[in-house]
């Protein structure tokens, strides 16, 4: 892997404030740049997304455990809109159940992580995450 020295954009959209900054301290001790913003429900990923003010984000984040709409919801919202849909989503959560898995996947989700209990597995995953998603893969953003 190179050592590439670009920024990245992520939307995190979680409403735990602990796994936000689990995720905020993985992301420091990456090779990237990377820049996080945090919403805490679907509606408000929806208006940063939407808003016209904020860059899209290279990268989203998400956990199906949101208070009001569920993360499918806003995966669903995501991925039917053509201005979003290209952005890669990846599923942050809890859930390890094949329906959660099956149904974010027809979603469209880009990825589905089962949330690691032990802070070192996390941040690995973070780290891999990193490596194929800033290193390997060509983002629709970066062409």
């Amino acid at each position: 892997m190179e050592n590439y020295s670009g920024s990245f954009n992520v939307l995190v959209v979680e409403d735990s404030p602990g796994d936000v900054e689990l995720t905020r301290e993985a992301f420091r001790q990456c090779l990237a740049e990377v820049h996080i913003q945090v919403a805490s429900s679907a509606p408000e990923a929806l208006h940063l997304l939407r808003s016209n003010g904020n860059p899209l984000p290279d990268l989203i984040f998400l956990d199906l455990n949101l208070p009001g709409w569920s993360g499918k919801s806003l995966l669903k919202e995501i991925k039917s809109d053509g201005r979003l849909r290209k952005i890669p989503v990846i599923v942050l959560s809890n859930s390890s159940a094949s329906d959660d898995v099956a149904e974010s996947y027809s979603l469209n989700a880009n990825c589905y992580i089962v949330k690691p209990l032990d802070i070192d597995i996390f941040f690995e995953k973070i780290k891999q995450i990193e490596a194929f998603w800033f290193h390997t893969a060509l983002l629709p953003s970066t062409v």
